[in-house]
């Protein structure tokens, strides 16, 4: 039976003796980062930096959330602008692949210029089992490329250092809740973060479409899960497809976007089925992203797909 207490011990102890000097983090606010950052924390305090890097490719109001999380938890922390860097360099790219793989390495870039600010040797990432596994390692086939493993450059300046390496997503809740860390059963949200919920070219029109649509899945379905409706999914969100359809908005016709909604039951994110969300939920959903998005948006689906064989995350 895993032990969180047991875990974090001898996980400071680890690192204690593997750490000599300082060392920054890459702290995107979710669960994995946040954790990691805490347990690297309590083993050489001050000489961690966690660096928060808004790429442009944040849910909602992320950036300031995020920041008052690292506040809350009493860690040393900077926040980059880096918006423009990312999304630039992401012109023209289509492929989900060499979309993580070129937000990894620019992730990397950008940490290498923090570290070397900082006086860094050393680079910690809140990479869990998944992340390796379904990146794929000689031996296994690359399902998808994870940003903090796939997208790693061959030649890097900093030393890497994963406390959760061989943990499984629950198993990292479980750190984090005893850890008293605020974001513990939050919802895990993709290191590339809303470029890879945009199938196709990443763009700021299409950016702002599905972190709209992003936000207003999770109201509706953490409104319906308060009021007792559903239980809490392990995931949801929206995709943005890279499809017009004819659609009507009153007398007047219109040609929009479609958006796929993407709702799931898993444990450790291995496997997944997807949530029986009930049809008056997710008739609120497609009425308010065709209503507040109808400019854009005219169509709403309901993805119905179990992993296997269909990945959680579209890309």
């Amino acid at each position: 039976m895993f032990e969180p207490g047991v875990f974090l011990e001898e996980s400071v102890e680890k690192i204690r003796g593997e750490v000599a000097g300082k060392a920054v983090i890459a702290c995107s606010g979710g669960v994995d980062s946040t954790t990691a950052a805490a347990i690297v924390s309590k083993a050489i305090g001050d000489n961690l930096l966690a660096v928060y890097v808004d790429t442009g490719f944040m849910r909602k109001n992320e950036t300031q959330n995020v920041e008052t999380t690292l506040k809350k938890l009493g860690l040393n922390y900077r926040i980059v602008d880096a918006r423009k860097e990312f999304i630039s360099a992401l012109k023209g790219v289509v492929d989900p692949e060499a979309k993580r793989k070129i937000i990894g390495e620019k992730f990397i870039r950008v940490f290498e210029r923090e570290a070397r600010d900082f006086g860094a040797e050393y680079l910690v990432q809140g990479t869990i089992a998944p992340d390796w596994i379904e990146s794929g390692d000689g031996l296994r086939d690359t399902i998808k490329s994870h940003h903090n493993v796939g997208g790693l450059p061959e030649e890097m300046n900093l030393k890497l250092v994963e406390p959760l390496r061989d943990l499984y997503k629950d198993e990292v809740r479980k750190v984090a809740a005893y850890l008293g860390i605020p974001v513990h059963d939050r919802q895990p949200f993709p290191g590339p973060g809303l470029a890879i919920r945009i199938l196709g070219e990443v763009n700021e029109e299409r950016l702002e479409i599905v972190r709209e649509a992003c936000a207003i899945v999770e109201e509706e379905i953490e409104t319906a899960v308060k009021s007792g409706q559903i239980q809490k999914p392990w995931q949801y969100f929206a995709v943005l497809l890279p499809i017009k359809s004819v659609g009507v908005h009153g007398d007047v016709r219109s040609y929009g976007y479609t958006v796929a909604v993407r709702s799931v039951e898993s444990i450790d994110a291995m496997s997944a089925e997807y949530s029986k969300i009930p049809h008056h939920v997710l008739e609120k959903i497609s009425i308010r992203i065709t209503n507040e998005l109808k400019e854009k948006v005219n169509r709403v689906v309901y993805d119905i797909s179990h992993k296997p064989p269909a990945t959680i995350e579209w890309e």
